[in-house]
């Protein structure tokens, strides 16, 4: 058996109907030439055989009234109850037809009676395309993770003919050895204790930050929670339904303003979504006169340390006082990013840990009392970015083009967005509830932003030189 986490736990509290807690990725691939018409079909087939489940594949969550929710292992799994075969109509098969079914399959809650996991197998895509859709609870992995197990499942080359589906890929020794360090800690009364020390010393120093800058002795050290304009179509209470949409542009772009600026991936990317959502919110006739406020996951893994569940903290942060300058708006994020380094580094992953359960709790309270229309959101949406493999991956010689984690939604919050690299590119991935009005229009702002940032900043290098 293995125990949950604190935020493990509080992904399975906050679920409903209307806000289930998986998180899944959509993988767009295109056949090998010359091969047959049925290789989906046939793929399909080929992953039904691999009948070998491996942790944390074949666990379900089991509740207890005496301690905390623990894994159990199924003693078998029905890969039939998992692993679906969809076939797209000739004439509704594009990328908006796609796009439906996923928003469709990404809506309801797994089943907590089977291990949370499924993988989706849609043919029949135009230009000889098909998809992979998997989705996980989060409780099980965070976005990182479930990235991880996606290469570690496919290949680097389209010579590499070998199935290796997520499922059947052991990782027992590297879960066994995290759980001897866990246990190894948990028996020392003094690993206990400066644990401990540790944990509340980091607190301390976060509730500081944040009461300073409450009151006003500080100006934007750290982002509050709860000060977000909660009068926008971008915050409210979740409702079901889901609506999904995407954006691109290759990383060589992304690199040139980069190199220009001195900035980072983030400083960029966040610059296109703060411009695209202040030109969105216009549009639906909200004069935002404050920074719009995100809410910012970041991975607390050491380097080399993996496991599955959840090993993240969400902060806030504000982007950059409403502007039509895109090169002033860089470099506005840049600062409010800094300082969220700086509270990184000053603050312990288990104090960022314990910030992120209590806001969230809040959060989560409020919207299970149906008050998320009335009280200020903790952040106008979410965005998180995942790295991912620089180079093509290949499942049966079929090369994958695309992939674009989907989300969950928090408390409060109709949009999530994630950003991911893979080849060459940078995809914007948006996952909305239906409430959520214009949502394409939205994920078109994102790619016209990046051009006016882009003209932005070579119109300040041509004036500077």
């Amino acid at each position: 058996m293995n125990k949950l986490s604190l935020l493990d736990v509080a992904f399975f509290v906050a679920e409903s109907a209307a806000s289930p807690k998986h998180v899944g990725g959509l993988m767009i691939c295109k056949r090998p030439a010359r091969s047959r018409s049925a290789f989906v079909a046939d793929l399909y087939q080929e992953l039904l055989t691999f009948t070998d489940v491996e942790a944390p594949f074949n666990r379900v969550i089991h509740f207890s009234l005496t301690g905390m929710p623990t894994w159990q292992d199924v003693a078998a799994v029905d890969l039939e109850q998992h692993v679906f075969y969809h076939r797209l109509r000739r004439g509704k098969n594009g990328r908006h037809d796609l796009y439906g079914l996923v928003a469709e399959l990404h809506q309801p809650m797994l089943d907590r009676c089977r291990p949370l996991w499924e993988l989706h197998v849609i043919d029949g895509l135009s230009d000889r395309r098909f998809a992979l859709y998997v989705k996980m609870h989060h409780a099980s992995a965070d976005g990182v993770t479930m990235v991880r197990w996606a290469a570690e499942s496919l290949a680097s080359s389209a010579s590499d003919l070998e199935l290796r589906p997520m499922w059947s890929v052991a990782r027992c020794a590297a879960v066994r050895k995290e759980k001897r360090l866990k246990e190894k800690m948990t028996q020392s009364l003094l690993g206990d204790l400066a644990g401990a020390g540790k944990r509340f010393l980091g607190i301390g120093r976060l509730g500081a930050m944040l009461l300073l800058e409450s009151v006003k002795l500080t100006k934007n050290a750290i982002s509050l929670p709860f000060v977000a304009d909660g009068n926008t179509p971008l915050t409210g209470q979740v409702t079901a339904g889901r609506q999904f949409a995407t954006a691109s542009v290759t990383m060589a772009r992304v690199k040139a303003i980069c190199a220009r600026t001195r900035s980072t991936l983030n400083h960029v990317a966040l610059t296109c979504l703060d411009g695209a959502l202040h030109r969105y919110l216009a549009d639906e006739g909200v004069d935002l006169q404050k920074p719009i406020t995100i809410q910012m996951p970041v991975n607390l893994r050491k380097d080399g340390e993996h496991g599955t569940g959840n090993k993240i903290g969400i902060i806030q942060v504000e982007l950059s006082p409403p502007t039509d300058d895109p090169y002033v708006r860089l470099r506005n994020i840049g600062f409010s990013l800094r300082n969220v380094r700086t509270m990184i580094d000053c603050v312990a992953p288990d104090a960022i840990e314990a910030y992120t359960l209590i806001t969230g709790v809040v959060g989560q309270l409020a919207e299970m009392l149906g008050l998320s229309d009335r009280l200020p959101p903790t952040g106008n949406t979410l965005v998180s970015n995942i790295p991912g493999p620089r180079e093509y991956l290949y499942i049966k010689g079929a090369r994958m083009d695309e992939l674009h984690p989907i989300s969950t939604l928090p408390a409060g919050n109709l949009l999530n967005i994630t950003l991911f690299s893979y080849a060459g590119q940078l995809f914007f991935g948006l996952i909305a509830t239906d409430e959520l009005p214009n949502l394409e229009r939205l994920s078109g702002y994102v790619a016209e932003a990046f051009s006016e940032l882009e003209q932005s900043v070579l119109d300040a290098h041509q004036a500077a030189h």
